[in-house]
């Protein structure tokens, strides 16, 4: 073997184990940005469950969680899983990012910043899809951050818009935001009229209340045995829950037969022939009562999703944004099909729309131009001579 072959034969290497480095760091993004703490201090890793903190020899990506068992090797608590798969798949994205986009030691300088800039945004898709799935949210970090980042990119590396002046690089990127941003929000806004309620009706008579717990925390819902925190209801100020009351207390206060309507800072009770009595929920500390209707405000998908896809089409175009859409789409029916197809169903609800959205995105990184390619080519009509 040559020198010049055994050097690439390193470069492959050292691009997948830099890659599950990388995926090592995501995990430290992954576990402290949805609890508002810093990414760099402590600057070592720690055990979630003892937070000692980590030596750098026990903190070897991939290595270290198979040697240790995947427990701490101070208090001997078992450590997630996620740990070890986030950097391996990590790695492996940034492996096939190379293979895909890459070539060897002396063409560097040429395909280099292309794939340094889909590195940072396979960085951004993995630890925006973590987040998601654990917590349900997409912090602005990943999202508007990462829009930053791919504005930067279009404009060092034309190249990802399919352009080869900066200037046209940076404008389409940022219409290509633009398009993703107001184009699911769209699809956010239309979704809220069709399936904007979810109506409950028992066969009895439930109990219901609202309570708060912690002084520090938003209150939370119940209906029978059903509990809702206020945040998962109330996402923005023209959301209402309809309670159809058998009875309803309000402080020292009843009624009997009459439909409650609670918003985001207030309570209407309507007690009929258009005569409404209106609480501010801040001064209201008992409330509960019996129903046999309730109807829930529901979103199609969060606001964090729309975001997350302007952050995708300001790297990659707004034909990526059409094609993401419509991939993560299919991905969520094709899935939700499988798992009641199997008697799983709960499952499909536990995934939010934002890994389906990243899986749309690297299916069009890595396949998403020759499709659009073949397709096109499938119903352009033959040219007649």
């Amino acid at each position: 073997m040559t020198r010049y072959q055994i050097l690439n034969a390193l470069l492959h290497f050292l691009f997948f184990f830099m890659g599950a480095g990388i995926g090592s760091f995501l995990n430290v993004v992954i576990y402290r940005l949805p609890l508002g703490l810093s990414v760099n201090n402590p600057r070592r890793s720690f055990c979630p469950s003892c937070q000692y903190q980590i030596p750098w020899y026990q903190n070897i990506p991939l290595v270290s969680w198979v040697l240790l068992r995947g427990r701490c090797a101070n208090c001997g608590k078992g450590i997630s899983p996620r740990y070890l798969g986030v950097e391996l798949f990590t790695g492996l994205l940034f492996y096939a990012v190379f293979l895909k986009f890459g070539g060897d030691w002396a063409a560097l300088p040429i395909w280099g910043p292309q794939v340094l800039c889909l590195w940072i945004f396979t960085s951004l898709l993995v630890a925006g899809t973590f987040i998601d799935l654990e917590h349900f949210i997409l912090p602005h970090e990943i999202t508007i951050g990462g829009t930053v980042a791919g504005l930067i990119s279009a404009a060092a590396v034309p190249q990802l818009q399919g352009e080869t002046e900066h200037l046209r690089g940076f404008l389409l990127s940022l219409a290509s935001a633009a398009l993703g941003l107001g184009g699911l929000w769209l699809v956010v806004e239309l979704g809220k009229l069709a399936f904007g309620r979810k109506k409950f009706r028992f066969e009895k008579s439930e109990a219901w209340s609202v309570t708060q717990p912690d002084e520090e925390q938003p209150p939370i819902v119940t209906f029978g045995a059903e509990v809702y925190p206020w945040a998962d209801i109330f996402m923005r100020s023209s959301d209402r829950l309809v309670i159809t009351c058998g009875e309803i207390s309000v402080n020292e206060r009843s009624w009997k037969d009459v439909t409650a309507e609670l918003r985001m800072e207030t309570l209407h009770v309507n007690t009929g022939e258009g005569v409404s009595e209106k609480f501010d929920l801040e001064k209201v500390t008992h409330l509960q009562g019996t129903t046999t209707q309730v109807v829930i405000p529901r979103e199609a998908m969060g606001f964090g999703d729309v975001l997350f896809l302007m952050m995708i089409g300001s790297f990659l175009g707004w034909q990526a944004v059409l094609f993401t859409i419509l991939a993560a789409s299919v991905l969520g029916t094709v899935l939700a099909g499988f798992w009641r197809l199997i008697g799983r169903s709960e499952w499909g609800a536990k995934i939010p729309f934002g890994p389906y959205l990243a899986a749309g995105a690297m299916l069009w990184v890595f396949y998403g131009p020759a499709v659009v390619s073949w397709y096109l080519s499938r119903i352009t009509p033959p040219e007649v001579l």
